[in-house]
């Protein structure tokens, strides 16, 4: 089993910087390909990115490309995501997934199906 932790939520203003982490335990997580997800309030969760067991593929949701970036380190067994000129829409609370599957649809890769998930954490963006 894979235990999955997110850190570094919090509050910014507009056009402000997060990075959130995440840290698995349990078992290493480098053959999987991991991810966050965001659900916002009244919404459905939905992908935001992915990047693959390697750290060599990585997959954006049309909504954050250019401003978020995630990255990993196998070696610590974690990932974080880098968020730049956040936005007010950006408002949601964010969840790693890990061991997830990789889609293609209409011209985008996004992530589905994924095995392990964190409890989340908040980011709110103000205007």
């Amino acid at each position: 089993q894979v235990q999955l932790v997110e850190s570094g939520g919090g509050s910014v203003q507009g056009g402000g910087s997060l990075r959130v982490s995440c840290a698995a335990s349990g078992r290493t997580v480098s053959s999987y390909v991991m991810g966050w997800f965001r659900q916002a309030p009244g919404k459905e969760r939905e992908f935001v990115t992915g990047i693959s067991g390697s750290g060599s593929r990585t997959y954006y949701a049309d909504s954050v490309k250019g401003r978020f970036t995630i990255s990993r380190d196998n070696a610590k067994n974690t990932a974080h995501l880098q968020m730049n000129s956040l936005k007010p829409e950006d408002t949601a609370v964010y969840y790693c997934a890990a061991d997830c599957t990789t889609r293609y649809d209409g011209g985008s890769y996004y992530l589905r199906n994924c095995a392990y998930w964190g409890q989340g954490t908040q980011v709110t963006v103000s205007s």
